[in-house]
Formats: structure tokens, sequence, C-alpha cells
């Protein structure tokens, strides 16, 4: 098959992938069960998938490789039990908005650790994003769904998904995707499920649609979609994965319209906005590194 019929696949799997991850959010807050405990579902949910993975492909872990790898995990738990709270306490469209931050926070620090002078240019386009999510938090300040808590929570998780970020790309240098992806959903499940019982008790009156959104969170959002921008990988250029991935918070926002109800007020929208084409503008700053800083990695505010 030629190149540029292997492109236009790979942006399509991009694409697609960027939907899936815009139904997570929508899924987490339809569901009834608390933040906590809809993590600690969704954990034990990834387990399972990824140990049919290992079997299928002959893996194992180690002890050597789970001792390793088992941050990861402990940040990956902490960072969806923030998120999934997130969800809970506020707005979708909040949520989805302000983990847009992620990648900026991400280029950032990159920039710091290897001594690169961020632009002018960059610094203004950062600030632009952060106006937008203010914009955005203050035009939703009087829906009923929203609360302080939860844009605070939203906050929150951008420093634990970056911490987990930088720790994966550090970690997955040395280690299989799968064995790595197998660690760090049994440590953070191992992780979440004390913490969700000691908060949410012993889950009670857990509904069919809630067992249907951890599963299809946990098979689409965090299989599917990583598993189509990783196969994209060889056929997509880093920065344009970046850019598409982006979309993920306004369709979300659409979805979170249709499926709950939430609407989002002019103000809101325009904060929103904001907030996505200034981060993607970060990113296409950031383009001539994409390729080895793997930036659609960073765009991937998973559920």
């Amino acid at each position: 098959m030629d190149e540029a019929r292997l492109h236009r696949r790979g942006v399509g799997a991009v694409w697609l992938a960027t939907f899936i991850w815009a139904w997570g959010p929508v899924l987490v807050k339809w569901s009834d069960l608390p933040g906590p405990t809809f993590a600690m579902y969704r954990l034990w949910t990834g387990v399972l998938v990824s140990t049919i993975a290992l079997l299928v492909t002959r893996r194992r872990i180690t002890w050597s490789a789970f001792r390793a790898c088992a941050v990861g995990g402990v940040l990956f738990a902490t960072d969806i039990g923030l998120g999934f709270t997130a969800i809970r306490a506020t707005t979708v469209a909040d949520v989805a908005l302000i983990g847009a931050l992620a990648p900026v926070a991400i280029v950032l620090v990159s920039a710091y650790r290897l001594h690169e002078p961020v632009s002018l240019r960059a610094w203004l386009l950062v600030g632009a994003s952060f106006v937008g999510v203010v914009i955005v938090a203050v035009a939703s300040a009087g829906a009923p769904s929203w609360t302080l808590r939860g844009d605070v929570l939203a906050v929150l998780s951008i420093g634990t998904w970056s911490t987990y970020w930088f720790f994966s790309r550090h970690v997955r240098e040395r280690f299989d995707p799968i064995v790595y992806f197998g660690c760090v959903m049994l440590a953070g499940a191992l992780t979440m499920t004390p913490f969700a019982l000691l908060v949410d008790g012993v889950p009670s009156g857990v509904t069919g649609h809630d067992v249907f959104a951890v599963v299809i969170v946990a098979i689409f959002p965090g299989f599917v979609g990583h598993t189509l921008v990783i196969w994209s990988h060889k056929h997509v250029a880093s920065w344009l994965s970046a850019l598409i991935t982006q979309v993920s918070p306004v369709i979300t926002a659409v979805l979170a319209w249709i499926v709950l109800g939430e609407a989002i007020g002019p103000v809101a929208a325009l904060g929103g906005a904001i907030t996505v084409g200034a981060t993607m503008a970060v990113i296409s700053l950031d383009a001539g590194d994409a390729d080895e800083q793997h930036l659609e990695e960073a765009a991937e505010k998973v559920s």
C-alpha cells in the first residue's frame, strides 16, 4: 500500500480516536457511580483487558518490571480519580476544556528541562489559553451542575496527568508497551481500591448502565483509542496528531449538550474556542520538535 493511502488511513485513525476519547467524560457523568468508585472499576476492567493482551501476545509481567512501572500506575490512578470526581462535580465542558491545557503545560516543562527558550509569542498564546479557561469557568458559574470544587479538581488533574506523562516517557523506553500498560493498570487498581472504599464505601446498587459505562470507557477510550493512535505513529506526523486530538474537548462539550442536556452559553463557547485555538497554536509552534516529543501523547487526556 502506498504511503499516501497509509497517511490518509492514519489521519482517519486519529480522528476516530479523538471522537472515541470525547465520549469518556460524557459516559462518566452519565453513570451514577461516584468518581473514585468509577475509577476503581475502570482500572480493574483495564487489568482484565491487559491480562488478555498479555496472554494473547505471550508476554508476562515480571516483579522487576512491576516495581519500575508501579509509580506510573499510582499517578494514573490519581489522575483519573481527580478527573472522574471533577466530572461528577462540575460541567463536562469545563473539565474537558481545562484538561486541554495539559499539552501546554507539557510543552513548557519540556522546554524548561531541555533549556530551550520559550518565545514571547508562545507565552502570549499560553496566556490566552488560561484566559479562555477563566472565561469558561466564569460563564459556567450559574449552571446547575457547575461547582468551583469540580473546576479546581480538573486543574489539579493537569498536574497529575503531566507528571504521569513525563514518567511514562522515561520508563516506556525500557519496557514493552503492553507490559507497561499491564503494570500501570494493576498498580493503579491496587492504589485506587482502598481509597475508593474509604471515601465511597462498599459499592451497592450498581446498575446495568453503570457497568455499561465502565466497560465502554475502559475498552474504547482506554484501549481502542490508544491502539488507533499508536498504529498511526508511523504514518502521521506527531504535531498533526496532536492538533487533531485537541478537537476532543469541543466534541465532548457538544456530546454533553446532546446526551446530558448541559447547554453551553455563548460566552462559555467563546472561552472554549480561545482555549482550544490557543493550545493548538502552541502545539503548531512546537511542531519542529514534535516527532521527538510525541506531542500526541501529551494531548491524550484520557479517560
